[in-house]
């Protein structure tokens, strides 16, 4: 049954515990970022003791969770993701509010979680399936089965931009391969997410899926709990250094996505239709830049700059900046104050350094006045050196930088600390080819690029500072695996070396 909350009246969400809802005397107050002052709902603030019992609970329901067959544990899960569409739209109204993206985006957001969700089922068959080694006369005398193991309590932690469509490239493939989970959703956009899993966790044995909201200060229990076997975490690069550090006082297991640089490169013989300049608008300012996967440098043939420009700011003259659940509205505010801080320093630093900086939009008044608004940009050949190069901006804002011949792109596109995704613009399939092979990253597309081009089958994550291991696809379930070799005897394979 769908549960029609009336988001203007505020939410109210709990701790999801064993199976059990629990409340919290502290609460976190989510902050609308399209109105300053304006208070979405409360998210219960777990406390070290409400952590320590969500570990509590994963350990013991794992056991009997992990002793299902895969095929089992997909049933369970079909079941209780059946209906999860019902309340799509009130959980992307919730999610435009705390996050301030446009409705849409939002509710795509819950779309991607169940498709994720039921792509990772379909991997069912193949969660379990090992290799088997037969013995050799003569050298190795021992048959040996490889197998694959569960590795017991998971953590997975998601960030505020994308958190239930990114919680989806890991949660269904974790509980898959046979591990209970705990949903740590994020301090400042923690509502539709704890909103959504409950709904999951509640047809699950209880403690299989739990769900835990809370300042990160009380958090620590969530990665150097000894029964932790593992934390899943997207978010920033220091955010994953954090992490990082912190599991390895009990050396427990990280999968670490995190920040991007990605570069776009448009060839001499790049098409530039409206069909691709409209994939690369969206690429660059789809949830007014807070992508990791956004592109965030785009190197462009000398000889096409001008037009690839024109085509850009096009779409920019017909954005409409506003708040999310407005009608009309293209793009929204920043997430966070601080960030539009950040955006608007790195903007600054550009037009102080003499680089053609060009602006877009009008920023809306009225009760929208003191929202984390910001006009999108464009940044024409600038300074290489300018951290609106350098750094990931994560805002409305893209550098559009000239070259000459393909190596210096190529050279250009891998001089960053990151290595997330990039792409390759050119109608021809061997310089897509050529190039893309070349560029120090994760995944790449061939004329396209950004999260909504991303195949949801194939296994994604991060090179250098970007981070390490993969999420989706088999290699997906396989991260939340351990191997397990287990040696028989072959008697007439030992009797074979004894002679």
């Amino acid at each position: 049954m769908s549960r029609t909350i009336d988001t203007r009246s505020g939410v109210r969400t709990g701790l999801f515990i064993g199976g059990e809802e629990r409340f919290t005397e502290e609460v976190l107050q989510v902050a609308d970022p399209g109105k300053k002052g304006v208070v979405v709902g409360e998210a219960a603030s777990a406390s070290e003791e409400d952590v320590a019992d969500a570990v509590v609970a994963a350990k013991s329901a794992y056991p009997a969770w992990a002793s299902l067959s895969a095929e089992a544990r997909a049933a369970a899960m079909t079941d209780a993701i059946a209906g999860i569409a019902d309340d799509r739209d009130t959980d992307a109204a919730i999610l435009s509010q705390e996050n301030g993206k446009v409705r849409m985006e939002a509710w795509i957001d819950a779309l991607v979680f169940e498709i994720r969700w039921n792509l990772a089922l379909t991997l069912a068959d193949v969660v379990e399936t090992g290799k088997t080694l037969p013995a050799i006369p003569g050298a190795i005398p021992v048959s040996t089965e490889v197998s694959f193991q569960p590795l017991g309590v998971v953590t997975i932690i998601v960030p505020f931009n994308w958190p239930i469509a990114i919680l989806g490239a890991a949660l269904p493939h974790a509980l898959l391969a046979g591990n209970t989970v705990i949903v740590k959703a994020p301090p400042s956009t923690p509502l539709a997410t704890a909103r959504l899993v409950q709904r999951i966790a509640e047809k699950l044995p209880a403690g299989v899926l739990n769900v835990i909201t809370g300042n990160d200060e009380k958090m620590s229990g969530l990665i150097q709990n000894p029964d932790v076997a593992k934390v899943c975490f997207t978010g920033s690069v220091n955010g994953g250094k954090r992490i990082m550090e912190m599991a390895s006082k009990t050396l427990t297991r990280v999968t670490l996505e995190l920040g991007g640089n990605d570069a776009a490169i448009f060839l001499e013989d790049a098409i530039l239709d409206d069909a691709h300049i409209d994939r690369l608008f969206a690429a660059i300012y789809d949830t007014t830049g807070q992508i990791c996967m956004n592109a965030k440098r785009v190197f462009v043939h000398r000889s096409r700059q001008d037009e690839l420009v024109a085509g850009l700011e096009a779409r920019l003259n017909q954005v409409k900046l506003g708040y999310g659940l407005d009608e009309g509205t293209t793009m929204g505010p920043l997430h966070q104050p601080a960030q539009k801080a950040f955006v608007e320093e790195i903007i600054q630093e550009a037009k102080d350094a003499g680089a053609d900086v060009r602006e877009y939009g009008e920023l809306p008044g009225g009760d929208l006045a003191g929202g984390n608004f910001l006009r999108p940009a464009m940044v024409i050949d600038p300074d290489v050196s300018l951290r609106v190069v350098t750094q990931e901006q994560f805002g409305p804002v893209i550098p559009i930088i000239a070259f000459d011949a393909e190596e210096e792109a190529v050279a250009l596109a891998n001089d960053t600390w990151a290595g997330l995704c990039g792409s390759v613009w050119t109608a021809s399939a061997d310089a897509a080819n050529r190039v893309g092979s070349q560029l120090e990253c994760g995944y790449v597309w061939v004329n396209d690029h950004g999260a909504t081009r991303l195949d949801l089958r194939a296994p994604f994550g991060g090179m250098k500072g970007s981070g390490f291991g993969r999420e989706q696809g088999i290699e997906g379930v396989r991260a939340f695996q351990d191997t397990r070799s287990i040696a028989t005897i072959d008697p007439e394979a030992l009797a074979t070396m004894a002679h």
